[in-house]
């Protein structure tokens, strides 16, 4: 009912306000108006004039009575009820959004869209869609745009699986004739399927991902408890080492104020003894003053036998303060503990940093072991032996294997390997660099091309290099004895003063560059490419070790701190080495600081 009073929404509107009828009044003629309109209308009016209906122009000689008409204000009533209750359920169509074809004035958005009148209809246009036995059996889908051929201007119906798009059914007699076509709703159910099986597949990995990543947060949470328990322990040992040091250090430091005490209440009691008899060989000294200063003869011979037995020094024995021990020495002791425990506490500390580095290496393998289960990479795309294999295939390896890329090795992408993991950027199968890291299965390469350049372990391969003779001459150490390759011409960062002849120990490591302390020249700077190794490094850095006998080398003519009172035909011990500085005690000076390279043992 509301619905059809609102289809007639224009037959109850006011003729003068063209408004809904408000308080509607009928006159005589049958037209009705608002009370208020009409009333104002009228009374603008010459008294002397008819009365007119504003609509049919019938003239009335006397203003006609207005009563107020019941049933057409009741139906006003309903009617202003019912637009008030669409206004609220339905909005009006914005920009981009599809409208109803159905509305006039107002617009309001559409809710649904049927195939076959072609058309969308907001909430109220589409009732009859549901109640009209003719219109229920029309196809309706959410709003949207008709899909209409742009050729033929008819709904798109069909799909072409011939060529994968969406035709009319005059397109099948047209464009399309002879092709594989099939109902769009019949495409879409095979395609649904499709898509229901990849979205259930996606939702499984998003599952899997989830416990990935929930496993992994649990793992670098423990791993990062164990950081702060190792850092606490740490700590609490070395507090506890630092403790001990103090605790003996008070306990040396009392024993040798202890001693003092001894040995100053020793020469106390010393000095004592040698004052009084100072004392008493003064006044001896006085009696024989006064003997021989007397003029009577008789009373000097009569004294002079018990004055004379007396008056020598024989009856006093020399005095002389011996401590227990001397307190240069226990500097000198003290002094050489705290050498001693530098070097152990390196050495220690070396070990333990190495020992952090195996751990690092054992729980991130770069290497394949026997009896691991493999198979292909997806980016290996050919291999020389690879017949019968596909990347599908799993095997368990049988055999040894090696992976021995560090850093510094000379390495190059393997022929086998067509694209890598992290693509090839500006690097080729040609290119041949040098390893700056290795994390894991992850490798960084310094190239000629690109620096810095990632890829994964498995994907490289050692180069020989022609000048060392080996791929394994590549990794050079600290501590390592080298010099410039005689093929090089000019190094990078230039000569300074170092020739071809001067050989000297590498201080520093970093990436591509390293440090080397050379006779001549400390701190140079050079590239591994432009060294060599020299041969007999192990030895002699063996042979160097605290307590070896050494000298300086005769090719030395000015070492790198300086002669001091040490000379070419001095021969000491070796008392601390710390990388490149190595501590000897000569016996024309103590504590000399020299450098490895400028040092040779003594037989």
């Amino acid at each position: 009912m509301a619905e059809a009073i609102l289809g007639d929404h224009d037959q109850y509107s006011c003729s003068i306000c063209l408004d809904l009828l408000k308080n509607p009044v009928t006159i005589p003629c049958g037209h009705s108006y608002c009370m208020s309109c009409i009333n104002e209308c009228w009374n603008t009016k010459d008294q002397k004039e008819t009365y007119k209906c504003p609509q049919c122009r019938q003239t009335f000689n006397s203003k006609p009575p207005l009563n107020r008409n019941t049933i057409l204000a009741e139906i006003m009533e309903k009617l202003r009820d019912t637009k008030l209750q669409v206004s609220e359920t339905q909005s009006l169509a914005g920009p981009g959004e599809i409208a109803c074809d159905f509305c006039s004035g107002e617009v309001f958005k559409a809710v649904k869209s049927c195939l076959e009148c072609r058309a969308s209809y907001c909430e109220t246009h589409l009732h009859p869609h549901y109640n009209v036995p003719a219109l229920k059996k029309h196809k309706l889908v959410k709003a949207t745009v008709m899909p209409i051929c742009s050729k033929h201007d008819k709904l798109l119906e069909v799909f072409c699986r011939t060529d994968q798009i969406c035709v009319c059914m005059h397109c099948l007699m047209d464009d399309h004739k002879g092709h594989d076509t099939v109902p769009s709703t019949i495409e879409r159910n095979e395609k649904q399927m499709k898509l229901t099986d990849t979205q259930t597949k996606v939702k499984q990995t998003i599952q899997a991902k989830e416990k990935e990543l929930q496993k992994m947060k649990v793992d670098i949470t423990s791993h990062s408890d164990s950081a702060k328990d190792a850092v606490k322990n740490s700590k609490r040992v070395f507090t506890e080492l630092v403790k001990l040091i103090e605790k003996r250090s008070n306990e040396v430091i009392e024993k040798i104020k202890a001693q003092e005490k001894a040995d100053l209440d020793q020469g106390a009691k010393l000095q004592d003894k040698l004052e009084e008899e100072i004392s008493q060989l003064k006044k001896r000294e006085g009696v024989l003053d006064t003997l021989l200063q007397t003029d009577d003869n008789i009373h000097f011979l009569q004294n002079y036998e018990s004055v004379s037995s007396s008056s020598g020094s024989n009856g006093f024995p020399s005095h002389s303060f011996k401590p227990c021990c001397s307190y240069t020495d226990v500097n000198k002791l003290v002094c050489e503990l705290k050498e001693r425990l530098e070097t152990v506490f390196n050495q220690e500390i070396n070990e333990t940093f190495k020992k952090v580095s195996d751990l690092t290496t054992k729980s991130n393998p770069v290497c394949i072991k026997d009896e691991d289960s493999v198979k292909v990479k997806s980016s290996v795309k050919t291999h020389v032996s690879g017949k019968g294999v596909t990347h599908k295939s799993v095997v368990v390896v049988k055999g040894s294997l090696t992976c021995n890329i560090k850093i510094g090795d000379k390495v190059c992408v393997k022929p086998s390997v067509e694209t890598p993991k992290y693509l090839w950027g500006s690097v080729n199968h040609k290119s041949t660099g040098r390893v700056i890291s290795v994390q894991g299965e992850t490798v960084t390469v310094d190239f000629p091309e690109q620096e810095g350049w990632i890829g994964e372990v498995s994907e490289m391969e050692l180069v020989v290099s022609a000048d060392l003779g080996s791929a394994t001459h590549n990794c050079f150490k600290i501590g390592n004895r080298v010099r410039v390759r005689s093929s090089v011409k000019e190094p990078k960062h230039g000569w300074g003063s170092v020739t071809h002849n001067s050989i000297g120990v590498i201080k520093k490591i970093q990436g591509e560059s390293l440090t080397v302390d050379f006779p001549d020249q400390t701190d140079w700077t050079g590239v591994l490419s432009e060294m060599e190794l020299m041969s007999g490094d192990v030895s002699e850095l063996l042979s160097l070790s605290p307590g070896a006998r050494v000298r300086v080398k005769p090719t030395i003519s000015t070492p790198a701190h300086g002669w001091g009172s040490v000379t070419k035909h001095s021969i000491g011990v070796v008392v601390a080495i710390d990388g490149t500085k190595v501590t000897v005690n000569f016996p024309e000076q103590s504590n000399w600081t020299g450098t490895v390279s400028e040092m040779e043992a003594v037989p």
